[in-house]
């Protein structure tokens, strides 16, 4: 359990994300992200001399990435602080937020940000030298579909895993089309009173499009009406599979960021002082090959057990789902209502940037404890290899 490390209130934003080849697609995701983390600095008066390190969550690679840290933390106004590569795949952002809490925890900083993007459109295309290839025949990888297509280790696509979970599980279509529904209904509350929830930590991002041109991009782009109709009208995706294209989640675009502090650095920087937000544990797990979905269980106990609290004591649970068998999963072993997870939102509907899909469910589930009056939240989720994280946090 930790006892030192804060977040402060609305020392934090997420960009919209946007959908797969949309709005974002030809921008460079490490300057997009540093670029609008300066505006909203300037716009909350905060100077980024602040902050004493930096932690980029990344997970496609972007043209000088190589620089990703230090130059992320220039480009938003902290020239004088290192910064580390953060790349857990979709639990980069809850490793990130962690690392940061523990260097707090220790002493070691007293105001680190994280800086978590990606951008999933046009992905890079690697090639590796192969000096047994005849006629100098390389190795070559798509970074995004090759590794979404197949796990080097368990040796399968990523929807087969939430499929081997689901039969093992005995999760059925219904159940999987009625999850996609609710989370769809959840996500409309939203966007009720003019996405009034949304703005409570949602910042716009500044589009070039020409020399002379900038757009303002301010909503979530490429979620897909859902109906009960259309579900039951698509074909599954695998043979006898339960997932069809509706109860998964897109590739996305965009950005977030968090700040973490000591407790009395966290009250200065907060918008609301008798708000606290503290960081208490961190969970992980890994399940046997190609079961992903499974992994969310233990590593979410794990994050309870450390926090010394049960399943039951949290007031907003957040998950990263990227197949509707997730959370049915999770509910089932964690003893909740399924129905009552994720309230406003999830990345089975907004999409999946994978570096910020965390960190901007980890800020919706703050703000859903702050307006119900403070208690604990959990947020976990899945990653590539059959792994996943989480982490605790209690808001009062």
């Amino acid at each position: 359990m930790l006892t030192k490390a804060y977040i402060p209130y609305k020392g934090y934003y997420s960009s919209p994300f946007s959908r797969w080849q949309g709005s974002m697609a030809n921008e460079n995701s490490i300057a997009l992200a540093a670029e609008t983390a300066k505006r909203w600095l300037e716009e909350k008066n905060w100077d980024p001399k602040v902050f004493d390190y930096l932690f980029l969550g990344i997970t496609v690679h972007q043209l000088h990435g190589f620089y990703g840290g230090p130059w992320a933390a220039a480009m938003m106004g902290a020239a004088g602080i290192p910064g580390l590569l953060v790349s857990q795949a979709c639990s980069t952002s809850t490793i990130a937020v962690y690392q940061a809490s523990m260097g707090v925890e220790t002493g070691l900083y007293e105001t680190p940000i994280c800086l978590m993007t990606d951008r999933c459109s046009n992905g890079p295309h690697a090639i590796w030298p192969n000096p047994n290839g005849p006629g100098a025949q390389v190795i070559s990888e798509d970074w995004l579909m090759d590794n979404f297509a197949r796990d080097p280790w368990a040796g399968a696509a990523m929807i087969k895993t939430a499929e081997n979970v689901s039969e093992e599980a005995g999760i059925t279509r219904e159940q999987c089309d009625a999850m996609t529904l609710r989370r769809y209904e959840q996500y409309k509350d939203a966007l009720a009173d003019d996405r009034a929830f949304q703005k409570r930590y949602m910042y716009p991002v500044k589009l070039r499009v020409s020399k002379k041109k900038t757009i303002i991009f301010d909503a979530d782009e490429g979620v897909m009406e859902t109906t009960a109709e259309g579900l039951a009208n698509l074909k599954p995706v695998l043979p006898n599979g339960v997932h069809t294209f509706g109860a998964q989640t897109h590739p996305a675009d965009g950005h977030c960021a968090i700040t973490v502090a000591t407790r009395e650095k966290a009250r200065e920087l907060s918008a609301d002082p008798d708000v606290e937000i503290q960081v208490i544990s961190y969970g992980y797990a890994r399940t046997k090959p190609a079961f992903m979905a499974a992994a969310v269980y233990p590593a979410a106990k794990m994050a309870l057990d450390n926090a010394g609290i049960k399943a039951g004591d949290v007031k907003a649970v957040k998950t990263h789902n990227p197949f509707a068998a997730n959370d049915i999963y999770l509910a089932d072993k964690l003893g909740l209502d399924v129905n009552g997870m994720n309230n406003y939102g999830c990345s089975l509907i907004f999409g999946h940037p994978q570096g910020p899909t965390g960190g901007r469910l980890i800020i919706e589930g703050i703000e859903e404890v702050v307006m119900a009056g403070g208690g604990y939240m959990l947020f976990a989720g899945c990653a590539a290899g059959d792994t996943a994280a989480a982490v605790v946090l209690k808001i009062t």
